[in-house]
């Protein structure tokens, strides 16, 4: 499986112009940024100290230091490193719930269109219920080579360039394959300032 690199430029500051206006008339909070240093700033100067964090698996977030800085600094309440001390086996409805409705979000998207959607895709679904509603407040961080012109290339963009990418990071990883089980699309979102997202003029991610 060949990824279809053709969406993995970044975007000409005219596109992400018009992106950013789209976002902010779909009731996000937009901030952009030059570089994942940038972001990295940006995301902690937001957070409250001791807040309640889960910091989403993400290679943007593992690229530009946050995973890191959020769930080892012990500056927040992680909801990772609690997860990550319990047993799936024993305790996956507690790890659900726990996982489900944190007070902050920190995360990335798959795709982020010029008329102002978000789409996120998931093999298990795990961080979707937090990101659409139950997370109190959301923060994306995001390379400008994810955006798209709309939804169905947003979708071409998950299938044609992600999931290649990350089926490869599966197996090194996990010696498994991956899956684009769940797709989250946000069209727009209704609570004012809940969801922040911070678009990069680098390349991040996939």
């Amino acid at each position: 499986m060949e990824s279809n690199n053709e969406f993995g430029n970044l975007s000409a500051n005219d596109r992400l112009e018009r992106t950013v206006a789209a976002l902010q008339q779909s009731g996000f909070t937009v901030e952009t940024v030059e570089t994942g240093s940038e972001a990295k700033e940006k995301v902690l100067s937001i957070l409250p100290e001791k807040a309640e964090v889960f910091t989403m698996a993400s290679q943007t977030l593992e690229q530009v230091g946050l995973s890191d800085a959020i769930n080892t600094s012990g500056k927040y309440d992680s909801v990772r490193n609690k997860l990550n001390a319990m047993d799936r086996n024993t305790e996956g409805r507690e790890m659900a719930r726990l996982g489900a409705a944190p007070d902050w979000v920190v995360s990335s998207v798959h795709a982020v269109t010029e008329d102002g959607h978000l789409l996120i895709a998931s093999n298990t679904g795990s961080q979707l219920s937090a990101e659409a509603y139950s997370g109190g407040k959301v923060i994306f961080v995001a390379g400008t080579q994810k955006i798209v012109k709309d939804n169905a290339e947003g979708l071409r963009r998950i299938y044609e360039y992600v999931l290649p990418l990350e089926d490869v990071r599966a197996q090194k990883a996990y010696g498994m394959h991956s899956n684009v089980s769940k797709i989250l699309i946000i069209n727009k979102e209704i609570v004012p300032e809940r969801i922040i997202v911070i678009l990069v003029k680098e390349k991040l991610g996939f």
